[in-house]
């Protein structure tokens, strides 16, 4: 059956009222957002309850405008219902050119279908998602626009998982977009669970993130979310920063007083505003050839998420993503005009996964280095095998993780909800680190000062004359001048500038790692290790003598610091299950412990090292 719909604005008056009767005493439980969670048959029995206009069970329909453009026939919801148009269990479906609109929650949503179209349909104005298609399969959505949307503008959410545990040869996908324009809404288009989908030609622009797939969200069928194909999209300039109508209070008014016909949207989702396309917590999932530019923080962005997130809390699946992304043949930071418009960084990952890979010709990225992808998946040249991402990563992705739109909560030190300089995690992280090492760092600098001093490297000795290393009696060493040996004169001299030079590198890095932090240099926090290594090293050179096993310790930390740099720099070391950052961080943990129990003062004075002890630190 065809339904022709004429051109017109369509409240469907007698659908808005409350229900009543027994569809308002229906048994069943209520969400955190507000609304009954109905079963298929309840849904039959009140339809109206949540829905403008239900299709239920019907097969085989079509319902089409007859204006010339899809705004020519206008669906309204006013924000009195959860959806405009919902469509459940309607295998072969097909909707076609109208509009549906101002919604509490979705203006078309699809929901456990089998065969559906969606042809020249705009949705706008709405709380969550323009388009919402749920746990269905054999699905199309084609030249539609969606705008406005609090979370995103195109949701294929839960659709079929046909190619789990495939590998990247799949023999078909579920769900079909192509030819769609999704901007000026939170997301432009949103994976939870979106496994098996075919996303090309489309437009993606001027939203917080162009698109993103991810396994966050517990109870959606398919997680984690793995196998869909981004190929020839153009996403730019999703730029958009929302969260300022959560601060104002805007997104507390009802949802009708809010202004979204005037712009106004309010976000549902914590993401980094900023970002092309995101992938938390997905699998086998490929981009390519696709046109990504104008983003003021990264074209893609990719962190794994642990499968308790989603609920589960088999120990061996918390590190089941993201595995074997691929991203090949995109063109970074240029329009079509070929206009220059560079990203922020071309890609950010937190180190996390295994088969991850890249092109070879991205740009700025952190890390700096990339495992690059082979001609044919999975293929790759340059992988990594990580547990755990990257410590500050790890810790910074936690807290951005706090957000609650419902709450108004925008969590504190996370530079996706506006945190800046030293009011960023990662910052602070790097300042509370650098001001205990530059303690240290001064108290050994301090400590060797004075010792060069005591043995002739500035004045006459406290010793007076004739006595040697020992306190009494000529020197072990021969004659000499000032009490101290030539010898052990030299050596503890020669520490000294090993100490001092190592200092001043040391304190360079640790203002550099701040800096760094600050700024998101990649560069520059490679280049702060590298330096912070050195002070390490010198210091574990200048001890090795008089403390043998703190010297190795600290001689041990400054390897870690340099294979650290040399890991984000240079080329990921393979076979680790932990990146040098973890190692590094646990090791220095206990060389701090160590450092204060060597600087701690003793009793009965400064002990003086022999001559044979200064000469075996040499």
């Amino acid at each position: 059956m065809t339904i022709a719909i004429l051109p017109g604005l369509y409240r469907e008056e007698p659908s808005q009222p409350a229900p009543t009767g027994a569809c308002a005493q229906l048994p069943a439980r209520w969400s955190t957002w507000g609304y009954q969670i109905l079963s298929f048959e309840q849904q039959r029995q009140c339809p109206h309850n949540q829905n403008l206009v239900a299709i239920l069970g019907k097969k085989d329909l079509q319902i089409e405008g007859t204006g010339a453009g899809p705004l020519d026939v206008v669906i309204d919801a006013e924000y009195r219902k959860l959806n405009a148009v919902r469509a459940d269990r309607t295998d072969g479906v097909y909707f076609r050119n109208f509009t549906a609109q101002r919604t509490t929650f979705n203006s078309l949503y699809v929901l456990e279908t089998d065969g559906f179209v969606i042809d020249r349909v705009l949705t706008r104005w709405n709380d969550e998602y323009g388009f919402l298609t749920f746990a269905s399969d054999h699905g199309l959505y084609t030249d539609c626009e969606a705008y406005g949307n609090g979370d995103g503008g195109l949701y294929p959410g839960s659709a079929s998982n046909l190619n789990d545990g495939r590998g990247h040869d799949v023999p078909r996908y579920a769900i079909e977009i192509r030819r769609c324009k999704s901007h000026d809404n939170a997301l432009g288009y949103s994976g939870t669970a979106g496994d098996s989908m075919w996303v090309h030609d489309n437009e993606f622009y001027d939203n917080m993130v162009g698109a993103t797939m991810d396994s966050l969200w517990p109870s959606h069928p398919g997680l984690p979310q793995n196998h869909a194909k981004f190929e020839n999209n153009k996403i730019y300039d999703n730029n958009r920063d929302y969260y300022r109508y959560i601060r104002d209070g805007t997104c507390a008014k009802p949802p009708a007083e809010r202004g979204y016909e005037r712009g106004v949207v309010c976000s549902q989702v914590g993401v980094p505003p900023g970002t092309g396309i995101l992938v938390a917590g997905g699998n086998y999932n490929v981009f390519s050839n696709n046109l990504v530019w104008g983003h003021r923080r990264a074209a893609f962005h990719l962190f794994g998420v642990p499968a308790f997130i989603r609920g589960e809390n088999d120990l061996a699946k918390q590190a089941d993503t993201s595995d074997y992304n691929r991203y090949e043949g995109n063109l970074f930071g240029v329009s079509p005009t070929g206009e220059r418009r560079p990203n922020g960084l071309d890609v950010w990952w937190d180190g996390q996964g295994t088969g991850n890979c890249w092109q070879g010709n991205t740009g700025a990225s952190s890390p700096a280095v990339l495992p690059v992808c082979a001609a044919a998946a999975p293929a790759l040249s340059g992988g990594a095998n990580r547990l755990l991402a990257e410590p500050v990563k790890l810790i910074k992705l936690y807290l951005c993780a706090d957000f609650s739109a419902s709450q108004a909560r925008l969590p504190a030190g996370c530079d996706w909800f506006g945190a800046s300089g030293l009011g960023k995690v990662e910052t602070q992280l790097a300042l509370g680190g650098s001001a205990v090492l530059g303690l240290l760092l001064g108290l050994f600098w301090w400590r060797s000062r004075r010792g060069a001093r005591r043995h002739g490297g500035d004045g006459p000795s406290r010793n007076g004359p004739g006595n040697g290393p020992s306190g009494n009696g000529p020197s072990r060493n021969g004659p000499s001048r000032n009490g101290v040996a030539p010898t052990v004169t030299a050596i503890v001299l020669r520490r000294h500038r090993l100490i001092v030079a190592g200092s001043v590198a040391g304190a360079a890095g640790l203002v550099l790692d701040v800096v760094a932090a600050a700024v998101d240099s990649t560069s520059q926090a490679g280049a702060a290790l590298l330096l912070m290594g050195a002070w390490w090293l010198c210091l574990g050179a200048a001890w090795r003598g008089r403390r043998p096993a703190f010297g190795l310790l600290t001689i041990v930390v400054g390897l870690l610091a340099c294979a650290d740099a040399f890991d984000r720099l240079v080329y990921l070391i393979p076979a680790v299950p932990l990146g040098p950052g973890w190692i590094r961080g646990l090791v220095t943990g206990l060389w701090v412990l160590c450092a204060v129990v060597v600087l701690a003062p003793r009793r009965g004075g400064t002990v003086r090292e022999t001559p044979a002890e200064a000469e075996a630190s040499a």
